[in-house]
Protein backbone atom coordinates (compact mmCIF):
# COMPACT_ATOMS: atom_id res chain seq x y z
CA UNK A 1 0.00 0.00 0.00
CA UNK A 2 1.20 3.50 -0.78
CA UNK A 3 2.40 5.08 2.49
CA UNK A 4 1.51 8.50 1.11
CA UNK A 5 -2.13 7.44 0.63
CA UNK A 6 -4.55 8.99 3.09
CA UNK A 7 -5.39 6.88 6.10
CA UNK A 8 -8.97 5.96 6.83
CA UNK A 9 -11.71 3.99 5.22
CA UNK A 10 -12.30 6.01 2.05
CA UNK A 11 -12.05 4.01 -1.17
CA UNK A 12 -9.73 4.91 -3.95
CA UNK A 13 -11.18 3.43 -7.11
CA UNK A 14 -9.19 4.30 -10.18
CA UNK A 15 -8.81 2.84 -13.59
CA UNK A 16 -7.01 3.62 -16.78
CA UNK A 17 -6.40 1.99 -20.08
CA UNK A 18 -2.77 2.05 -21.15
CA UNK A 19 -2.69 0.89 -24.74
CA UNK A 20 -4.75 -2.27 -24.65
CA UNK A 21 -4.29 -2.91 -20.92
CA UNK A 22 -6.99 -2.03 -18.45
CA UNK A 23 -5.91 -1.48 -14.83
CA UNK A 24 -7.69 -0.42 -11.67
CA UNK A 25 -7.47 -0.21 -7.90
CA UNK A 26 -9.97 -0.22 -5.07
CA UNK A 27 -9.63 -0.17 -1.30
CA UNK A 28 -12.29 -2.22 0.51
CA UNK A 29 -12.88 -1.78 4.23
CA UNK A 30 -14.78 -5.00 5.00
CA UNK A 31 -15.15 -8.59 3.90
CA UNK A 32 -18.63 -7.67 2.61
CA UNK A 33 -17.15 -5.02 0.30
CA UNK A 34 -14.58 -7.50 -0.99
CA UNK A 35 -17.38 -9.98 -1.58
CA UNK A 36 -19.40 -7.27 -3.39
CA UNK A 37 -16.56 -6.81 -5.89
CA UNK A 38 -16.66 -10.55 -6.49
CA UNK A 39 -20.44 -10.44 -6.98
CA UNK A 40 -19.94 -7.78 -9.66
CA UNK A 41 -17.46 -10.06 -11.43
CA UNK A 42 -19.81 -13.03 -11.27
CA UNK A 43 -22.75 -10.99 -12.54
CA UNK A 44 -20.71 -9.70 -15.50
CA UNK A 45 -18.99 -13.02 -16.28
CA UNK A 46 -19.30 -14.79 -19.57
CA UNK A 47 -18.08 -18.27 -20.57
CA UNK A 48 -14.31 -18.70 -20.66
CA UNK A 49 -13.44 -15.98 -18.13
CA UNK A 50 -10.32 -16.67 -16.06
CA UNK A 51 -9.76 -14.72 -12.84
CA UNK A 52 -6.23 -15.07 -11.43
CA UNK A 53 -5.99 -14.11 -7.74
CA UNK A 54 -2.73 -13.39 -5.91
CA UNK A 55 -2.03 -12.27 -2.37
CA UNK A 56 -0.80 -13.59 0.97
CA UNK A 57 -2.74 -15.78 3.37
CA UNK A 58 -5.74 -13.88 4.70
CA UNK A 59 -5.80 -11.39 1.82
CA UNK A 60 -9.44 -12.15 0.93
CA UNK A 61 -9.04 -14.40 -2.11
CA UNK A 62 -11.67 -16.89 -0.94
CA UNK A 63 -14.01 -14.10 0.19
CA UNK A 64 -13.81 -12.53 -3.28
CA UNK A 65 -14.39 -15.96 -4.86
CA UNK A 66 -17.51 -16.45 -2.72
CA UNK A 67 -18.78 -13.18 -4.19
CA UNK A 68 -18.06 -14.40 -7.73
CA UNK A 69 -20.08 -17.52 -6.91
CA UNK A 70 -22.99 -15.40 -5.63
CA UNK A 71 -22.89 -13.31 -8.81
CA UNK A 72 -23.07 -16.52 -10.84
CA UNK A 73 -26.05 -17.77 -8.82
CA UNK A 74 -24.13 -20.63 -7.20
CA UNK A 75 -26.12 -22.01 -4.26
CA UNK A 76 -23.61 -24.54 -2.92
CA UNK A 77 -21.08 -23.75 -0.21
CA UNK A 78 -17.88 -22.26 -1.61
CA UNK A 79 -14.74 -22.94 0.42
CA UNK A 80 -11.08 -22.86 -0.49
CA UNK A 81 -10.24 -26.14 -2.27
CA UNK A 82 -6.73 -26.25 -0.78
CA UNK A 83 -6.59 -30.03 -0.36
CA UNK A 84 -8.65 -31.08 -3.38
CA UNK A 85 -7.14 -28.38 -5.64
CA UNK A 86 -10.39 -27.68 -7.54
CA UNK A 87 -14.09 -27.53 -6.78
CA UNK A 88 -16.81 -27.18 -9.38
CA UNK A 89 -20.07 -25.38 -8.64
CA UNK A 90 -23.23 -25.08 -10.73
CA UNK A 91 -24.76 -21.68 -11.37
CA UNK A 92 -25.69 -19.49 -14.32
CA UNK A 93 -22.24 -20.54 -15.55
CA UNK A 94 -20.20 -23.34 -14.00
CA UNK A 95 -17.61 -22.06 -11.51
CA UNK A 96 -14.23 -23.81 -11.45
CA UNK A 97 -12.56 -22.78 -8.19
CA UNK A 98 -8.86 -23.70 -8.21
CA UNK A 99 -6.41 -23.34 -5.32
CA UNK A 100 -2.76 -23.60 -6.37
CA UNK A 101 -1.36 -23.11 -2.85
CA UNK A 102 -0.18 -26.70 -2.43
CA UNK A 103 1.37 -27.04 -5.88
CA UNK A 104 5.16 -27.19 -5.89
CA UNK A 105 5.52 -26.71 -9.65
CA UNK A 106 3.17 -25.15 -12.24
CA UNK A 107 3.31 -28.35 -14.29
CA UNK A 108 1.37 -30.08 -11.51
CA UNK A 109 -1.72 -28.00 -12.39
CA UNK A 110 -1.72 -29.35 -15.93
CA UNK A 111 -0.96 -32.91 -14.82
CA UNK A 112 -3.86 -32.76 -12.34
CA UNK A 113 -6.26 -31.52 -15.03
CA UNK A 114 -6.83 -28.19 -13.29
CA UNK A 115 -6.55 -26.20 -16.49
CA UNK A 116 -8.38 -27.80 -19.39
CA UNK A 117 -11.03 -27.28 -22.09
CA UNK A 118 -13.98 -27.85 -19.69
CA UNK A 119 -13.38 -24.39 -18.30
CA UNK A 120 -14.14 -22.64 -21.59
CA UNK A 121 -17.85 -23.07 -20.84
CA UNK A 122 -17.61 -21.63 -17.33
CA UNK A 123 -15.71 -19.20 -15.13
CA UNK A 124 -12.40 -20.20 -13.57
CA UNK A 125 -11.11 -18.50 -10.43
CA UNK A 126 -7.58 -19.46 -9.40
CA UNK A 127 -6.35 -18.64 -5.90
CA UNK A 128 -2.56 -18.39 -5.59
CA UNK A 129 -2.36 -17.90 -9.37
CA UNK A 130 1.16 -16.48 -8.98
CA UNK A 131 2.28 -20.08 -8.33
CA UNK A 132 1.32 -20.83 -11.95
CA UNK A 133 3.44 -18.00 -13.34
CA UNK A 134 4.15 -18.55 -17.01
CA UNK A 135 1.52 -21.28 -17.37
CA UNK A 136 -1.66 -19.23 -17.41
CA UNK A 137 -3.07 -17.92 -20.67
CA UNK A 138 -2.57 -14.30 -21.62
CA UNK A 139 -6.37 -13.90 -21.70
CA UNK A 140 -7.22 -13.39 -18.03
CA UNK A 141 -8.10 -10.89 -15.35
CA UNK A 142 -5.33 -10.57 -12.75
CA UNK A 143 -6.23 -9.39 -9.25
CA UNK A 144 -3.74 -8.76 -6.47
CA UNK A 145 -5.14 -8.47 -2.96
CA UNK A 146 -3.05 -6.72 -0.31
CA UNK A 147 -4.43 -6.88 3.23
CA UNK A 148 -4.03 -4.16 5.83
CA UNK A 149 -0.62 -4.69 7.44
CA UNK A 150 -2.22 -3.89 10.81
CA UNK A 151 -4.57 -6.88 10.50
CA UNK A 152 -7.85 -5.04 9.84
CA UNK A 153 -10.44 -5.79 7.18
CA UNK A 154 -9.12 -3.08 4.87
CA UNK A 155 -7.44 -4.38 1.71
CA UNK A 156 -6.17 -2.89 -1.52
CA UNK A 157 -7.23 -4.75 -4.65
CA UNK A 158 -5.45 -4.08 -7.94
CA UNK A 159 -6.51 -5.54 -11.25
CA UNK A 160 -5.34 -5.68 -14.84
CA UNK A 161 -6.49 -7.26 -18.09
CA UNK A 162 -5.10 -7.20 -21.60
CA UNK A 163 -7.69 -8.84 -23.87
CA UNK A 164 -11.12 -7.43 -24.74
CA UNK A 165 -13.27 -9.92 -22.78
CA UNK A 166 -11.29 -9.54 -19.58
CA UNK A 167 -11.12 -5.74 -19.99
CA UNK A 168 -14.93 -5.86 -19.84
CA UNK A 169 -14.55 -7.66 -16.53
CA UNK A 170 -12.14 -4.95 -15.36
CA UNK A 171 -14.76 -2.34 -16.26
CA UNK A 172 -17.29 -4.24 -14.12
CA UNK A 173 -14.84 -3.94 -11.23
CA UNK A 174 -14.40 -0.22 -11.94
CA UNK A 175 -18.17 0.26 -11.76
CA UNK A 176 -18.46 -1.78 -8.56
CA UNK A 177 -15.59 0.16 -6.96
CA UNK A 178 -17.30 3.47 -7.75
CA UNK A 179 -20.56 2.16 -6.28
CA UNK A 180 -18.77 1.13 -3.08
CA UNK A 181 -17.21 4.58 -2.83
CA UNK A 182 -20.55 6.35 -3.30
CA UNK A 183 -22.27 4.13 -0.71
CA UNK A 184 -19.94 5.22 2.08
Amino acid sequence: MDPAAPAGPSPSPSASATGTRSVGTCVTISAEETRALGRALGAAAEPGILVALAGPLGAGKTVLTKGVAEGLGVRSVVNSPTFVLMNEHSGRLRLFHVDAYRLDEPEEALAAGLLDERETDGVTVIEWADRLDGWLPFERLDLELDPDPDGGDRRTIRWSADDARHRRMARALDTAARALASDR
